[in-house]
């Protein structure tokens, strides 16, 4: 065989060969969720029981013959998150702001760096993290726990909204209360058995503890005014290498964010089938007007909770090197899913409006227009919460419901002051002359309301003896 013809054939057969492993490239995408934390079901349980990342993967260019291994694993909290994220072991993963911001100090040590691509769902106003009480608790508000234990997870967005919380109270933190580190498994038990006074935490412990009837919540982060968020995570390596996989990832985040939108109901039954979190918690959170909004823009309150999140971790000694917000934040990627899904994200940016509420009152029929005493029942076995204009629309049909014998899942009221969504089990009301019913999170809110107002006051098993709810 002459040399040129031998030269050949080496050529070809390292073309061949360039070509089978380009042919047999694969590409691992392994994504952290925290099933549990019912925010971040968007960015994570649900893209992978609907199977939605499939369909936005690229399979062109570069990707044309690309093999995807699409690896999930589930976490009950952000820092062993956080920890395989640094090991190399995960790509992609979601936590609230202030573990996130513990990722980014995290990666930042190893001498690496991670990015927060966008924002899952949150409150621009700091509703989801709570305080709760054991239910026969005598305490009703956060100032009467002068001298008590709180519990709470360290290091956590709770943490942080009971600190502000705490202190904006005229509490000191560290010598008026005792805080001590509880996981949500720990601090139910805990809150049972009257080991602690209270519990601080994020979501959906601060509802899904009185839903179940131990506890009941006396703070909510709204009163503090605190902005609070949970989102996703990539290794900035992985977004630099794949950024067309990032976008497929948000792209697929954004079509569970919108299924979600239109039926909350069927899907906060699915994350119940996974979680074990119950339904009517999770509707409590996303359906329409519900505590938390999901929204995948980075409005100028969630960038300040995330400086916020860093400057506190690094004041309590829980993170060594501080990130720069402004570069932690990597807007580029969910514009750009934003653009590919024919959605307008400055538009969006600029609009702090929770899901709308679109619906008939259940007994009238005539559209509800004024939210403010709104009620909502979720009948067992019924795929719909109805809506009622009033607490007392929804007074008679409640009565008329279990009399025949359905039992509810939930009753839903919104608190006059905090505009925000209570469960009616644990909420104080204030009747007033004709027999107009208001709700509020907290019985001090409702002695003044009803002060003001010539109303009476009533908790729930009041409310329910004297023929009201």
């Amino acid at each position: 065989m002459t040399f040129p013809r031998l030269a050949r054939n080496l050529l070809a057969l390292a073309t061949l060969s360039a070509s089978f492993l380009a042919q047999a490239e694969t590409v691992r995408i392994a994504i952290g969720t925290q099933d549990t934390t019912i925010n971040c079901a968007t960015g994570g349980l649900l893209i992978r029981e609907l199977k939605l990342l499939d369909k936005y993967l690229p399979r062109s260019g570069k990707y044309k013959d690309v093999k995807y291994d699409i690896q999930w694993k589930n976490f009950t909290s952000g820092a062993p998150l956080t920890n395989e994220m640094v090991a190399d072991k995960l790509d992609i993963g979601t936590m609230a702001e202030f573990p996130g911001s513990a990722n980014g100090a995290a990666f930042l040590k190893a001498g690496k760096k991670s990015i927060f691509v966008t924002v899952l769902s949150g409150s621009v106003l700091g509703s989801g993290n709570g305080v709760v009480v054991p239910k026969n608790s005598p305490y009703t508000s956060l100032s009467e726990l002068r001298g008590r234990t709180i519990s709470v997870p360290f290091a956590s967005a709770a943490h942080g909204m009971l600190l502000r919380a705490l202190k904006s109270q005229g509490l000191d933190p560290e010598r008026d209360v005792t805080i001590i580190t509880q996981a949500p498994e720990v601090a139910g038990p805990a809150l049972q058995s009257g080991k602690i006074d209270a519990h601080a935490d994020f979501v959906p412990f601060a509802e899904l503890f009185p839903y179940r009837g131990f506890a009941r919540k006396i703070y909510d982060g709204v009163q503090s005014s605190t902005p609070t968020f949970h989102g996703s995570l990539v290794g900035a390596e992985f977004a630099r290498k794949h950024p067309e996989v990032v976008v497929a990832f948000l792209r697929a985040a954004i079509e569970a964010d919108q299924l979600f939108a239109s039926n909350p109901e069927k899907y906060s039954e699915l994350i119940e089938k996974i979680t074990g979190i119950d339904a009517p918690v999770s509707y409590l959170f996303h359906g329409p007007l519900g505590l938390q909004t999901r929204d995948f823009t980075w409005k100028p309150e969630y960038r300040q909770a995330l400086g916020t999140a860093i400057d506190t971790l690094h004041l309590m000694r829980r993170i060594e090197i501080k990130p720069d917000a402004a570069n932690f934040v990597d807007d580029q990627y969910i514009r750009t899913a934003f653009k590919q899904a024919g959605l307008n994200y400055d538009a969006r940016l600029k609009n702090n409006e929770p899901l709308a509420l679109k619906s008939n009152d259940a007994l009238t029929g005539k559209p509800i227009t004024d939210t403010k005493r709104l009620a909502g029942l979720w009948v067992a076995g019924e795929p719909k919460v109805r809506h009622y204009a009033s607490i007392e629309s929804a007074v008679g049909d409640l009565a008329k419901l279990e009399k025949s014998g359905k039992k509810v899942r939930a009753v839903y009221v919104h608190d006059l002051i905090h505009r925000i969504k209570l469960l009616g089990t644990t909420a104080w009301y204030a009747r007033d002359a004709r027999g107009q019913v208001s709700a509020f999170l907290q019985k001090d809110a409702a002695v003044a309301y009803a002060a003001a107002n010539k109303s009476s006051v009533l908790d729930y098993a009041a409310l329910r003896a004297a023929g009201n709810l």
